[in-house]
C-alpha cells in the first residue's frame, strides 16, 4: 500500500515538473506564446502543444506511478483520477478561454494516458 501512495504521489509530481518546466520552455522560446500567455488567448498552434504537453505529463505520471507502485491497478489509474477531480473546477473556471474541444480533450485524456503509461510501464517490466 505504502508503494502504490508513493508511486501516486511521485507520479503526480512529475507531471507537475513537467509541465512547469514545459512551460517555462515554451514561454521563453516561443515570443507569441510569452506574449499571450498571462491572457490565455492562445492560437491553434499554441494550445495543440499545450495539449501535447499534458498528454506527455500525464503518461509519464501513469508510467512513473506504475513502476514504483509495481503492478498496482489503483496506481496505475490513481493520478489521471486525481487530475481530473482537480482540474474540473479549473476548467470550468477557464470554460470562456478554451473551445470545448480543448477542455474535452483535455479532461478526457486524463485518465485512459494515465492508464497508457501504467501499461507501457508493466510491458517494459
Amino acid at each position: 500500500m505504502a508503494r502504490a501512495i508513493l508511486g501516486v504521489v511521485a507520479g503526480l509530481l512529475a507531471w507537475v515538473a513537467i509541465v512547469a518546466v514545459a512551460g517555462v520552455v515554451m514561454r521563453g522560446a516561443w515570443a507569441d506564446y510569452a506574449a499571450v500567455a498571462d491572457a490565455m488567448t492562445f492560437t491553434l498552434p499554441m494550445m495543440a502543444a499545450r495539449l501535447a504537453i499534458g498528454a506527455l505529463a500525464t503518461v509519464a505520471a501513469g508510467w512513473l506511478a506504475a513502476t514504483i507502485a509495481e503492478r498496482s491497478a489503483i496506481a496505475r489509474l490513481a493520478p489521471g483520477l486525481i487530475l481530473l477531480l482537480l482540474f474540473i473546477p479549473q476548467h470550468y473556471l477557464l470554460w470562456d478561454k478554451f473551445p470545448i474541444w480543448y477542455h474535452l480533450t483535455f479532461l478526457g485524456s486524463l485518465v485512459p494516458l494515465t492508464w497508457l503509461g501504467g501499461q507501457l510501464a508493466i510491458r517494459r517490466a
